[in-house]
């Protein structure tokens, strides 16, 4: 099947404009919800939290894809930097598009410009992650010239890992827990 080619503007996010901010809000909920993401709308206070933090973050790229007057795709990505090439790096972090704008070439346009800014910026990669249960995802992005790091000489497929922190509350409160125990452990 033949993908249709996405005619619409892809423009980078205005995190000071409000109909921007929603409409960053209103695509990673989309995105969130799907089976494809967390399969769960986001919690409010990640909806109220989300545009403020992102703001924050230095060397961001946000880009919304437009079709008229309304964003249907979204792509959020953070610089990084490559230790082993001395030079910046692109991790594409979250890449959402309607359901019902999928299958118009609206991701692809949103990577093509990623990977221009990318090139702007003079980075040495992309990165991104991609659920191994998304063949869809994962053959478009191979399509585009994604595929396994290389380490030397030799092609390898990294594996993304991570470990879930929690709020500082939480952690304080688990760190609280455990000084307990240990206590009770050592007076036994």
């Amino acid at each position: 099947m033949h993908q249709q080619r996405f005619s619409g503007p892809i423009r980078p996010a205005d995190l000071d404009r409000s109909d921007d901010a929603q409409a960053i809000v209103t695509l990673l909920n989309a995105y969130a919800e799907d089976a494809m993401g967390a399969g769960e709308l986001l919690s409010e206070d990640v909806k109220e939290r989300l545009v403020p933090a992102l703001r924050r973050v230095a060397d961001h790229l946000v880009l919304l894809a437009c079709d008229g007057e309304n964003a249907v795709g979204l792509a959020i990505c953070f610089q990084g930097f490559s230790t082993f090439r001395a030079r910046p790096l692109l991790n594409i972090h979250d890449l959402a598009v309607l359901p019902s704008h999928r299958r118009r070439g609206v991701a692809t346009a949103l990577l093509a410009a990623i990977e221009a800014e990318a090139r702007r910026r003079d980075c040495c990669k992309l990165t991104l992650e991609v659920r191994e249960d998304n063949p869809r995802a994962e053959a478009l992005y191979r399509a585009l010239g994604f595929g396994a790091g290389n380490a030397g000489e030799c092609s390898v497929q990294y594996r993304f890992m991570e470990k879930r922190l929690g709020s500082s509350a939480q952690a304080r409160a688990k760190r609280e827990r455990l000084s307990k125990v240990l206590d009770h452990l050592t007076k036994e």
